[in-house]
């Protein structure tokens, strides 16, 4: 049996494995070595100061990254010059200011063992003023709507000149900083791409030459910074009509001097393609290998790739089967840094589930990360157990609950952990069954293994009060039970059975025919993709003005076009339900009364309120240390990634509070 199938017969997520694997081998490149083939991707994460200059915040995550074993540590898409600036905080090698900043984290990665890498990128037609302050540049003026849609300027021939000037300049900064290795961004619809695509490059001069631009920058480099390892990353096809796909991509790659770059590193799509940059969870892992195989076959440098990289078994398969060299890995080790190390030694992971809100947050300032709390904050993450250990329970069991349950015990309290339910999870393990979060599954198995080796003691189909607790000596409890879907007073809501929208899926009842969804926020279109997908017939109703307006624009860039297409889904939207009939429904749009056919059973999707009335009762037990709401119950439930935070935080508040013994009456 190969390494790969031993390992695959192994699969479960999060599980141990303890295998010679051969994404544990070293890896030559240029002229450094790789002590393994994880490779941390160049991410974007908005960590940087305004002005692009590197922060001790960025340094403790890519520090971080760095101790959990990858040998290689990209930073992220870099700016070579002001206006190609794409985000509010991305990192800057413009000019020589940033180069202590570069310098300090080069250092604190050295100091873990691995490499540095820095990526030199100008965004072109995808930066926009907003941001930069610049008029965008372009080979050729057109917008990029998905970013806004300001028409960029037509590069002329100086301007070209300049830009490739910068390109080997940042690389001369990098290299005096002391970082390792450089990538030249090729792809995902940046500068560089738009001169290789067809779709972007309309140009009638010298420049209309697509690899001409690439070609000039790599010589740059080479100028500026000599014998630095140089790679460059690309995407394998665009995913566009009247882009690059992978036979035209694979010439243009032909016709660039890779006799002088030291490795390939293959991704795929572009702006106007982003689902092929950042790929749902519902898509298959490793599914970008089929096309860097080519190039690892016919090239004589290293060829890394990416996409859904996010178990050692997909890892080890690609390697092994010479479908690449090495693995780029941006989404899984940003939950799990230590996931080089697991997945060489054989521990345990924090697994990706791949649902975007990462990306989605970019706009916004620096990225979190859904499942993993400390993601940015590891400067303030707890690395040592507590001085005093205390007893704690925690009422509910998804995934804040459990979060908070976990958190306590690594810090060493004795925690009871109690639902409701036979099993735990919560909403979030129902969710994990629905077509559109296939993924959301492995981190609720984590948490189970997590807390059964953590020694807490969980007891289902439990309910606590405070009648059950008392007596019981808790110094702290926790309040994770969750929420209530709102009361919706609807006219004769009595000629039909009405349900809330997560007390459907609790039941776990067959597919019906036809089914009416009041609510097209974030779980009413994943409730209705789901009996799409199963044929049932579904009519949307929802106040919103567009569907799963709750969820950012990666987080539904597949499920939307396919809620389009569906031929069983009717929606109305801007819409409210005044009166309630049997196979029908009154709306009210705009001020106007209509009736519509609305068949099926009516499910409720207007949110969560926190269920306060187990809190106040709790409350009268007066533990020394507090009762602390997490989650929905305490109003945070609108991401997992809030309620995770919430629930890290209330583990240090507790923990902190043991050790000074002060009491918490709240």
């Amino acid at each position: 049996m190969s390494t790969t199938e031993h390992l695959l017969s192994r699969e479960v997520p999060g599980a141990l494995i303890n295998v010679t694997a051969p994404f544990a081998a070293p890896l030559d490149m240029g002229t450094v070595r790789l002590r393994n083939r994880f490779v941390s991707a160049p991410m974007e994460r908005n960590y940087c100061e305004v002005d692009g200059t590197m922060t001790d915040e960025y340094i403790a995550y890519l520090a971080r990254r760095a101790e959990g074993g990858a040998a290689l540590i990209f930073t992220e898409a870099s700016y070579v010059r002001a206006d190609g600036k794409g985000r509010i905080r991305q990192m800057g090698v413009d000019v020589d200011e940033r180069i202590p900043g570069i310098k300090k984290m080069v250092d604190a990665i050295h100091a873990h063992g691995a490499l540095v890498g820095v990526e030199l990128n100008h965004g072109g037609r995808t930066a926009q003023g907003s941001v930069s302050g610049f008029v965008p540049v372009a080979p050729t003026p057109i917008p990029c709507l998905v970013v806004g849609g300001e028409m960029p300027e037509q590069l002329d021939g100086d301007d070209i000149e300049h830009i490739i000037e910068c390109f080997g300049e940042a690389a001369a900064r990098c290299q005096k900083a002391g970082v390792d290795v450089i990538s030249l961004h090729g792809g995902h619809g940046y500068l560089i791409h738009q001169f290789l695509s067809p779709a972007y490059n309309h140009r009638d001069d010298e420049w209309a030459d697509p690899t001409l631009f690439v070609n000039r920058v790599i010589a740059a480099v080479h100028e500026h910074a000599p014998g630095i390892t140089l790679g460059l990353r690309f995407s394998a096809f665009e995913g566009i009509d009247g882009g690059l796909d992978a036979e035209t991509t694979r010439a243009r790659i032909d016709a660039i001097d890779t006799d002088r770059l030291d490795f390939l590193d293959v991704s795929a799509g572009n702006y106007e393609a982003g689902q092929w940059i950042i790929q749902p969870g519902e898509w298959s892992r490793g599914l970008l290998a089929p096309y860097s195989e080519q190039y690892q076959r016919d090239f004589d440098i290293p060829v890394g790739v990416a996409g859904r990289i996010t178990s050692p078994e997909i890892a080890a398969q690609i390697i092994e089967s010479g479908q690449a060299n090495f693995v780029s890995m941006a989404r899984t080790l940003h939950a799990d840094p230590d996931f080089p190390k697991r997945a060489i030694d054989g521990g345990r992971y924090r697994p990706c589930i791949a649902c975007n809100y990462c990306i989605d947050s970019l706009a916004a300032g620096p990225i979190p990360c859904s499942v993993n709390p400390w993601v940015g904050r590891e400067l303030d993450q707890p690395t040592t157990p507590a001085d005093v250990t205390v007893r704690v329970a925690v009422i509910g069991a998804g995934p804040s609950g459990m979060a908070a349950a976990r958190d306590l015990a690594l810090a060493g309290h004795r925690v009871d952990l109690y639902d409701e339910r036979p099993s735990l999870g919560g909403d979030f393990a129902l969710a994990s069954k629905l077509h559109e979060y296939p993924e959301y599954g492995r981190i609720v198995e984590w948490y189970l293994a997590e807390l059964a080796d953590l020694g807490v003691q969980c007891h289902t189909s439990t309910r606590a009060d405070a009648a059950s607790l008392a007596g019981r000596d808790f110094d702290a409890i926790v309040l994770a039970a969750g929420g209530v879907g709102p009361t919706v007073d609807l006219p004769r809501a009595a000629t039909r059975t009405v349900r809330d929208i997560r007390e459907f899926l609790v039941l776990e009842d067959p597919a019906p025919d036809a089914i009416t969804i009041f609510g097209a926020d974030r779980e009413a279109a994943a409730v209705a993709d789901d009996l799409l997908q199963k044929g049932t017939q579904v009519v949307m109703i929802g106040p919103q003005e567009t569907i799963a307006h709750d969820v950012g624009r990666r987080g539904k860039i597949v499920l939307l076009p396919r809620l389009a297409a569906s031929e069983n889904l009717t929606t109305y939207l801007s819409s409210i339900i005044t009166k309630v009939d049997t196979d029908s429904v009154t709306i009210s749009t705009a001020g106007v009364l209509s009736e519509v056919d609305a068949p099926g059973e009516l499910l409720i999707s207007q949110g969560v309120e926190p269920r306060s009335e187990l809190l106040t009762e709790l409350r009268s037990l007066a533990p020394r240390l507090g009762v602390h709401t997490v989650g929905d119950a305490s109003g945070d439930g609108g991401s997992i990634h809030a309620a995770l935070v919430t629930a890290a935080d209330v583990a240090v508040t507790i923990t902190a509070a043991a050790a000074a013994r002060q009491e918490i009456h709240a």
